[in-house]
């Protein structure tokens, strides 16, 4: 199929939803790489996500991947974003909303089963909280685990040690202790500099 039919079709589903949904439905565009998206109102995440499962033009029934992304210089900086696939129309759509550290996502385990682990996956690394979930506990990261290690705010080193000691025989946590106090850079290239021909730019010239 020509792909200016395949760009056509989908921007004509996107119309129809965005159409059918004017109250949650900010944004429906095609990408360059023909993938339909949605971007959508926070309060439209259970509404949105049940008219594309259930409406006989998209039956959009499978939960393929839920993931976070972590955008700080935003005022609403975490987004959540929901990858659907529908086998009746092979074709696929994602869907994108917006949180703050302080509001909560609704959950959509009601509606896609398959959204338990993503959730908590999304609570434990970035700290979105998606009510009315279950089970919304850490996944991924140990017991007593401070903090949301995937946001970008998040240390490196992070804020505590977690290893096993051996007098005690068990995994114990605690206050990181960091083997350099500073960090010394080093500018000149620790690298053997090949012979310089004509107009060749050495280390020393940069």
């Amino acid at each position: 199929m020509p792909k200016t039919s395949v760009h056509e079709r989908l921007e004509k589903l996107g119309q129809h939803i965005a159409e059918m949904l004017p109250r949650y439905v900010q944004v429906a565009q095609v990408t360059a790489h023909d993938e339909l998206e949605l971007l959508i109102a926070p309060s439209g995440v259970k509404p949105v996500l049940t008219f594309l499962r259930d409406h006989t033009a998209c039956q959009f029934k499978n939960l393929s991947d839920l993931c976070a992304v972590d955008v700080p210089r935003r005022e609403k900086r975490f987004e959540v974003v929901y990858n659907l696939l529908s086998v009746h129309l092979n074709e696929r759509i994602r869907v994108r909303t917006y949180c703050d550290e302080l509001t909560p996502v609704d959950s959509i385990v009601d509606i896609h089963m398959a959204a338990d682990w993503y959730e908590r996956e999304a609570w434990d690394m970035y700290g979105v909280y998606f009510l009315g979930h279950p089970d919304l506990r850490r996944i991924l990261t140990d017991y007593g685990f401070e903090g949301h290690p995937l946001r970008k705010d998040f240390p490196l080193s992070g804020f505590v040690e977690v290893r096993y000691d051996e007098d005690v025989k068990r995994v114990v946590c605690e206050p990181l202790e960091l083997a350099q106090e500073f960090r010394k850079f080093e500018l000149q290239s620790p690298w053997q500099q090949i012979p310089a021909s004509a107009g060749t730019v050495t280390p020393s010239q940069v």
